[in-house]
């Protein structure tokens, strides 16, 4: 009865931080009732997590120039044309995609830059600023492909980023049935995470802030390990680990230690809190735009890579609705629409709670209309939940 006591009072003095796993649990514990299992099978888990990638990349970089109290509607279109760049370089230039993939990824950067610019230096809304940049890659995507329509891919090097799957362990060290290296990967996670959250305990304590209680922190340590142990499970009951989802989780893992760990995200969240103190403070916020939203563009390359990856072409239309996927899947995951708050880990089970939707309705032969109803209203719970924890916290 305690232990139920503290759970409950921690959940309601965290309620942001794990709404969203409750959120997610109770998803799919309903579409795998509604189912009959089938949304938790390991084909179909593995087709989520394959389908999520590129737009849980988007989200992350989306998360951090919101939590700077801007946002960027050319990621979308972008993500399609850089694609679009990355299929003309090897199928019409004859690059290898050991050139092409860099070359791509810094030509994100340079467009998030671009973007930055009037935002940082003229203080023009970064709405007006993307959103030109929205028509101008939607318009460069067709320039690039009026010619020959969809560009397939050859090249199964790149194909497997969006589609192949990490390699097992030799026939003789395998468990039967199972993806051995992916349970040996999913291992290793857990007792990475839990040997993090004992330091990261230990060093709280010896600055005196505030902890979790022993039996809370125990809690928390099994529940997470379990459902990375299931998850691993699951997945290495189809084909292991795909290099999609090993790209997102290391992505996630950076941005997540950047964001945590070091003095820029420091910053990038103190000018989220407010630009006007963070300015006086000597943290140059034109700069920070600048970081922000060349990351933003790096990130738009990446997932333009994973996307035509994935179909193996690129095509007229990649690219669109990106952007509101990627800002969807931001505020689902928690951050906050006045900026300052938010987590990249939070844009990914954002990115996964909103294609876990579209996947369970797909399996239930919901009509396409319902699953923009369904998907628009957990955007607006969302936005309302955030608003009112806020006013709560006040």
């Amino acid at each position: 009865m305690g232990l139920f006591k503290n759970a409950s009072t921690v959940l309601r003095a965290n309620i942001r931080e794990y709404g969203m796993y409750i959120a997610l649990f109770v998803i799919m514990a309903i579409f795998t009732i509604l189912t009959d299992g089938v949304f938790m099978s390991s084909r179909n888990i593995s087709n989520l997590l394959n389908q999520t990638g590129y737009i849980a990349v988007l989200a992350v970089g989306m998360t951090l120039v919101i939590v700077i109290r801007h946002i960027d509607l050319s990621v979308g279109f972008l993500a399609g044309f850089l694609g679009a760049i990355a299929a003309i370089a090897m199928v019409f230039w004859k690059l290898p995609v050991i050139v092409v993939i860099p070359l791509v990824l810094a030509l994100g950067v340079v467009a998030g830059l671009i973007t930055a610019l009037p935002v940082a230096k003229m203080g023009i809304p970064s709405f007006v600023a993307s959103l030109a940049g929205w028509l101008i890659y939607r318009g460069a995507i067709l320039l690039v492909t009026e010619s020959t329509g969809t560009i397939v891919v050859p090249n199964q090097t790149f194909n497997d980023i969006g589609n192949g799957f990490i390699p097992d362990l030799p026939v003789a060290m395998r468990i039967p049935g199972l993806h051995t290296l992916t349970l040996i990967v999913g291992l290793l996670a857990i007792i990475f995470y839990i040997v993090n959250e004992i330091r990261s305990r230990r060093t709280k304590q010896a600055y005196n802030f505030e902890v979790l209680s022993m039996d809370m922190f125990i809690l928390k340590l099994v529940i997470i390990s379990a459902l990375v142990g299931y998850l691993t499970w699951v997945l290495a009951g189809y084909q292991g680990l795909s290099w999609t989802l090993v790209i997102v989780l290391v992505v996630v893992a950076v941005y997540h230690f950047i964001t945590t760990q070091t003095v820029l995200g420091r910053h990038i969240y103190a000018v989220g809190g407010n630009p006007e103190a963070a300015e006086l403070s000597g943290i140059s916020v034109p700069r920070i735009i600048l970081i922000t939203f060349g990351s933003m563009g790096f990130l738009s390359a990446l997932s333009g890579i994973l996307f035509t990856a994935r179909l193996q072409s690129a095509t007229m239309t990649a690219g669109s609705l990106f952007e509101l996927d990627a800002i969807a899947a931001a505020y689902v995951g928690g951050v906050s629409a006045a900026g300052g708050v938010g987590k990249v880990v939070g844009s990914l089970l954002g990115a996964v709670v909103m294609l876990s939707l579209t996947s369970g309705m797909n399996l239930m032969n919901i009509g396409i209309a319902y699953q923009y109803v369904v998907r628009g209203l957990v955007l607006a719970l969302a936005v309302i939940f955030d608003v009112a924890t806020r006013r709560k916290s006040k």
